[in-house]
């Protein structure tokens, strides 16, 4: 994986550029598909001429668009950012295009050998997959934490609200901005949300306060980048309201971590069962299941989620609530 100058064209359109090569095949939607809350995150644009983001950094907010080209070990991701940010933003780029994340022991043939077919067909239809390391802990842990005992849709539709309602417009790109890209609320921003507004995005006071509880440490939060994924998710958990599922979640997105998984997760260890037992189990059961494969436990996950594999349906849909109007 080397980096190199963007065009020159590229460089003078943006206020930082830069063209990363990863080696191999590599998939840009797929790779940070998992950093999106869902097709409506107003921090995210996906057109024709690349995937757009805005978020936080150091420095300020950044606007930051990717676009990937080439085949094979000839591909290449165009990066350019915007905004006070822009140098912070270009720095992470590589991190966030999945740089530091290895597959070598995953794919070593011993290994490779052990997984269950399912993974091993998996694996080889994904080789342009990589996990992203954001290094962003604030802007993965908000939204967890409104997914935490509610129904997808439920905390994506909260968390759509309030960052059209607190959220900034993200640094201009010139004629080249999507319309309506936001940076997600600052620390101090989401602080600042009166309970009223909680209660109109749907999101009860246990989460919020949970929420508020953690970002008055935002900038001891902000270190856990620093650490490596099992201490930062330890330490995460010291805050009450932040548990084992939240810090798994949180982990996979900020440091790429390809072991941790979401213990407590609604669904996700019945459909690991299912999916490699073909019978429903529960976290222990899961845990026991992926155990011949520590260390790499979310990349076997994760392959399973691009098996095409779906659980049986079994009894009526989980109800949303909606309780803004009262």
């Amino acid at each position: 994986m080397t980096i190199a100058d963007a065009p020159p064209a590229a460089a003078a359109a943006a206020d930082a550029s830069l063209r990363w090569y990863p080696g191999g095949s590599f998939d840009l939607h797929q790779t940070l598909g998992i950093l999106m809350r869902g097709n409506g995150d107003p921090s995210f644009a996906a057109w024709q001429d690349g995937l757009w983001m805005a978020f936080n950094t150091p420095d300020g907010p950044a606007t930051l668009r990717l676009t990937a080209a080439g085949i094979g070990r000839e591909t290449f991701v165009d990066a350019q950012t915007w905004g006070p940010g822009a140098g912070s933003a270009i720095a992470s780029v590589p991190a966030l295009l999945g740089g530091r994340d290895d597959w070598s022991g995953f794919d070593e043939p011993a290994f490779h050998a052990t997984l269950p077919r399912m993974v091993r067909e998996a694996r080889r239809r994904n080789l342009a997959v990589r996990l992203p390391s954001t290094g962003r802990v604030v802007d993965s842990l908000v939204p967890t934490i409104l997914e935490q005992k509610v129904t997808t849709i439920e905390a994506r539709r909260g968390y759509r609200y309030l960052v059209y309602r607190y959220g900034t417009a993200a640094p201009s790109a010139g004629r080249l901005s999507p319309s309506g890209l936001l940076v997600a609320p600052s620390p101090d921003r989401w602080l600042a949300v009166p309970s009223w507004e909680w209660h109109k995005a749907g999101v009860g006071p246990q989460r919020s306060a949970t929420v508020m509880r953690a970002l008055r440490s935002a900038v001891a939060l902000e270190r856990l980048a620093t650490l490596d994924a099992a201490e930062a998710g330890t330490k995460m958990q010291t805050i009450p309201g932040i548990g084992v599922w939240t810090a798994a979640e949180v982990v996979q997105r900020t440091h790429g971590c390809p072991d941790s998984i979401a213990v407590g997760d609604y669904h996700l260890a019945s459909y690991v069962g299912y999916a490699l037992t073909g019978s429903k189990t529960d976290d222990a059961g899961m845990i026991k299941l992926l155990e011949p494969w520590r260390g790499h436990r979310q990349r076997v996950v994760r392959m399973l989620g691009l098996s095409g594999f779906r659980k049986p349906m079994f009894g009526p849909r989980i109800t949303i609530q909606d309780h803004r109007g009262h």
